[in-house]
């Protein structure tokens, strides 16, 4: 059935153009006098350094490093822990390409762990039954905003002396027991692509408390040459990595919007859990009672026994108000996709699958349950800074409509 328009559509902000964004005179500014300059690269100017301190200072670290990419950030803090050919890095089965391929570039293998289906992150349970002797490293991901359980899994990972490295591209200022996301394992990861909490449309930023780690972090993003060295030299094999100072331009005048952007994207989620509440058929995605959340996006589980397609039929429903919407979130989960499933890598090397231990790289259905089940009840739903109560009024109308127009 299809839903019967019964009030004015209502364009949503979106954080793909100005609507839904936070630019102003302020990166403008910082901008033009980086282009007045004409010092465009961060090892000469000075907002990359700016940056860099002010995230450390602003997440309570020591060390903060700035790269082009979320997924530069991933394979800088790789490439930190230094994994042999061959070693396994456990990862989530429901993450961005982006947060895989630099475990593949470091010649490790990505092994995937199973996620709860209420949240669609990794937990202690599914990391465990996946680890091995050969488990160099841990990445967990803060899918949409939502931290993992990080206590049990720093419990587990600390048992066994595995690095943990919290890839936050999603979860700018989220908190688990009090502490920041990206500040509990050895090493954190975020993004400023197009769409998080903050952004310069592309760029990263790692994060550490580790002097070792912070070192061949620095290193890496800066092909290994020993900046400020007595000898320096290229010390090992790396990329350029390096942010533009355009990019740390905006990236700086971004950071001091954070708080702001943060708030409001919480404020505005609050509102909408509160008017969708009753709603039976769906259930909003909630943070584990240790934790915040901060949106990324704003996620429903849709039960398709009383909702006609589920998330699908939800979504379809929605697109008559003009509420763009992403059913199942991925197109499949990361191991059904071609680099893994047919090891396309290297030439025709298959390297470094070649190298892997069979149950690593066991890709069976059964195995991942939860992420089954979690793809297909989740609807994701956008949400920014921009949004005022009037957009989530029309937003939860919109969702109460679509709702009624697909229940069984």
């Amino acid at each position: 059935m299809t839903p019967t328009l019964e009030k004015e559509i209502i364009k949503l902000p979106s954080d793909q153009d100005i609507s839904g964004r936070t630019f102003g005179a302020e990166e403008i500014r910082a901008v033009t006098e980086v282009l007045q300059s004409g010092v465009l690269i961060t090892t000469k100017g000075k907002y990359g350094k700016l940056l860099e301190k002010e995230f450390a200072e602003k997440l309570g670290v020591k060390y903060a490093y700035a790269c082009n990419s979320g997924s530069a950030a991933v394979h800088v803090a790789v490439a930190a822990i230094n994994p042999n050919p061959g070693d396994e890095i456990v990862t989530t089965s429901v993450t961005d390409m982006g947060a895989l391929t630099p475990i593949i570039f470091q010649g490790a293998i990505p092994v995937f762990a199973d996620v709860d289906p209420k949240t669609l992150n990794v937990t202690a349970e599914t990391i465990e039954a996946v680890l091995s002797e050969r488990t160099k490293a841990i990445i967990v991901t803060h899918l949409f905003g939502n931290p993992c359980e990080m206590k049990a899994i720093m419990e587990l990972a600390d048992s066994r002396n595995i690095p943990v490295i919290e890839d936050t591209a999603q979860s700018f200022l989220a908190k688990c027991d009090g502490k920041y996301a990206g500040t509990i394992g050895k090493i954190g990861a975020f993004s400023f692509q197009q769409g998080k909490q903050m952004t310069t449309g592309e760029g990263g930023i790692v994060v550490t408390n580790d002097d070792d780690l912070a070192r061949r972090m620095y290193l890496f993003i800066n092909k290994a040459w020993g900046y400020g060295d007595a000898n320096p030299d290229h010390y090992f094999a790396s990329l350029n990595y390096r942010m533009t100072e355009l990019q740390a331009a905006v990236s700086y005048e971004q950071l001091k919007k954070l708080d702001y952007s943060v708030a409001q994207r919480q404020k505005m989620a609050a509102l909408l859990d509160e008017k969708i509440a009753d709603i039976d058929g769906i259930e909003s995605y909630k943070p584990a009672e240790n934790s915040t959340m901060t949106y990324w996006k704003f996620c429903l589980r849709v039960d398709d026994a009383k909702i006609e397609d589920g998330s699908v039929g939800l979504a379809k429903a929605l697109k008559v108000y003009d509420v763009a919407s992403a059913p199942r979130y991925v197109v499949k989960p990361a191991y059904k996709c071609m680099i893994f499933r047919d090891q396309n890598t290297f030439g025709d090397s298959q390297y470094p699958f070649n190298l892997a231990r069979p149950e690593a790289v066991d890709y069976n259905d059964a195995r991942f349950r939860g992420t089954i089940k979690g793809l297909h009840d989740v609807l994701v739903l956008p949400i920014n800074e921009k949004y005022t109560e009037q957009h989530i009024e029309f937003l939860a109308d919109s969702i109460r409509e679509a709702v009624e127009a697909t229940r069984k």
